[in-house]
């Protein structure tokens, strides 16, 4: 069984109560489809933290426990979360500049959550139209994800390089491209020295 270090672990669960205090402490203007819920800007950490994709997943269903939306949005919003915090995981495999990864990263908890809510609002018996909802949660998802949570994911990386950090990264896929990085600094200056 692999160990998980003790700041994986400190690091999980600070990004988990950051979601879900940070949700039930603005009350009912955190739900619906115009929400202010500046946690998601923690949605682009499994950029750099593997272990941020259960944290958020917890954290949103914790927050969602409280949703005047009841079990649909404990359970559906949850999920959303956890693929979109899954899918941008692997982000940093395919994508090697910083910037590009904040882009594209933030693509999957935005169009998910602007997508998927409003079509379960709509399930639930209609909470205004399908397109109002939808472009209510893409304008408040872009805000939180991209303005807020963009600078916090750039901070953090950079932060991040040494290995002391109690923010250095934990995504195997960001390990192995500064691993291959150090690589090749490293054999540069070998040819160099020849």
């Amino acid at each position: 069984m692999k160990k998980f270090p003790v700041k994986a672990i400190c690091r999980a669960g600070i990004i988990a109560a950051l979601y879900a205090v940070l949700t039930i402490y603005l009350g009912s203007i955190a739900y619906g489809p115009f929400q202010i819920r500046p946690a998601e800007a923690l949605t682009l950490l499994p950029l750099l933290y593997a272990e941020s994709i259960p944290a958020l997943f917890v954290g949103c269903l914790i927050a969602n426990w409280v949703s005047p939306y009841g079990v649909p949005d404990i359970v559906v919003g949850s999920l959303i979360t956890l693929v979109a915090a899954c899918l941008t995981y692997i982000i940093p495999r395919f994508v090697k500049n910083r910037f590009l990864r904040a882009g594209i990263g933030g693509i999957f908890p935005v169009f998910l959550n602007a997508i998927i809510l409003p079509i379960m609002w709509l399930i639930m018996g209609g909470m205004g139209s399908f397109w109002y909802n939808l472009l209510s949660m893409s304008c408040t998802q872009l805000v939180w994800v991209y303005v807020l949570g963009g600078p916090l994911y750039l901070a953090f990386e950079r932060l991040s390089h040494s290995k002391r950090s109690p923010l250095y990264p934990t995504n195997v896929f960001v390990l192995r491209q500064r691993q291959k990085e150090r690589d090749g600094v490293a054999s540069g200056q070998d040819l160099s020295q020849k």
